[in-house]
């Protein structure tokens, strides 16, 4: 704002300088003077920050000026306009007083300044008011950046918090499970281990003794055993996940990773029972899933891709689909011949069409 005022104020004073010049002026270092004692208290004006001492400089100037206008040459009373207002605006807010103090000194002036210094004074209330307005607007845009900044910052800061939350929950999470296994393995596995011990030791003393005995402890101590292994075949089948969680959810994965990433909102759906699709199967999907997926964000400039996976009688069905503009002729490039090399390896079949939007659509038979 100060830089438009400051602008202004020398633009009068340039041309007070030119109408003093064209006139001819004989006490032309009076001109001078007063020229430099304004510009000096201004200067001063807007280098100092203190709201008083600005306000005396004000006056000061004002004072400078009306002295200037009645003892040097009347058309110094070309820079009370924007004095006053500048003064004024810190004791009232409404623009129409301030418009009316600076059109005050006319009342008192010549006849033939009077029209002269009325536009000057409108003119420097426009100068004023466009830049009050603008500096405002600037204030409150820095400080809804720096709140905005503060803000972003606090969610920063509880991303890095959940982050870390997240990680010690994991970490615990797997330090829990590490002791239920270690637990069970103790109370179920590490007692039949070792009675079956204690009775292969007691057959042992007792094979020329009691041979007898002896065969009693020893097959006692193998059907010990075989419980045992038994147990270990079902610790080891509870702790691993069933196929098809780790391949939906490995799918999921894929799809809120593509999600987060791309602009392109991507939806996954699947039905029928997947529990019958095989572990190369999933291998197959998920890498073919995530080409055609790789491909849409690339080539389609599409906004929605589905991704449907359905398992029928005799074969799974996946089909990626986009709602991008396709294409009149597809060129089928490594992607695409990777996927048709990947699908036929297990004597699966491939369709790609471009007719609606583009989709990829993979057929693997089951059984």
């Amino acid at each position: 704002m100060e830089f438009w005022i400051i602008f202004t104020k020398l633009l009068l004073l340039v041309y007070i300088a030119y109408l003093a010049v064209q006139t001819n002026i004989s006490h032309i270092s009076w001109i001078v003077l007063a020229f430099l004692v304004y510009f000096c208290a201004n200067i001063t004006l807007y280098i100092i920050k203190n709201n008083t001492i600005k306000r005396i400089l004000h006056m000061v100037s004002i004072a400078i000026t009306t002295g200037a206008y009645l003892f040097v040459h009347p058309l110094f009373s070309l820079l009370l306009p924007l004095s006053i207002v500048e003064l004024a605006a810190g004791f009232f807010d409404k623009k129409i007083t301030l418009m009316i103090l600076s059109l005050l000194p006319i009342l008192y002036m010549n006849e033939s300044l009077k029209p002269l210094y009325g536009l000057v004074a409108c003119l420097s209330f426009m100068i004023f008011s466009l830049t009050t307005i603008y500096s405002d607007r600037l204030v409150k845009n820095e400080a809804q950046i720096d709140t905005m900044r503060k803000k972003l910052q606090k969610l920063t800061k509880n991303i890095n918090e959940n982050t870390e939350y997240i990680r010690q929950s994991e970490y615990t999470f797997k330090l829990e499970e590490r002791n239920r296994i270690s637990q069970e393995i103790h109370d179920k596995i590490g007692h039949s281990m070792t009675g079956a011990l204690f009775q292969m030791e007691a057959s042992k003393r007792l094979m020329e003794t009691d041979p007898q005995k002896a065969t009693e402890l020893l097959q006692n101590a193998i059907n010990i055993s075989k419980e045992g292994i038994e147990n270990i075949r079902l610790t080891l089948k509870n702790m691993k996940p069933p196929t098809e969680q780790v391949g939906i959810n490995r799918l999921k994965l894929l799809i809120d990773d593509f999600n987060a990433k791309q602009q392109i909102k991507t939806v996954l759906t699947h039905e029928g029972n997947l529990d019958i699709i095989e572990p190369i199967q999933w291998k197959i999907i998920h890498e073919n899933v995530t080409e055609a997926l790789t491909n849409a964000m690339k080539y389609s400039h599409a906004t929605h891709v589905s991704v449907d996976l359905k398992v029928l009688n005799k074969l799974v069905r996946v089909e990626v689909k986009d709602n991008g503009a396709g294409t009149a002729m597809i060129k089928k490039g490594l992607g695409i011949i990777g996927m048709e090399e990947r699908t036929a390896s297990v004597h699966g079949k491939m369709i790609v069409d471009s007719s609606d939007g583009f989709s990829v659509t993979t057929l693997l038979p089951l059984g």
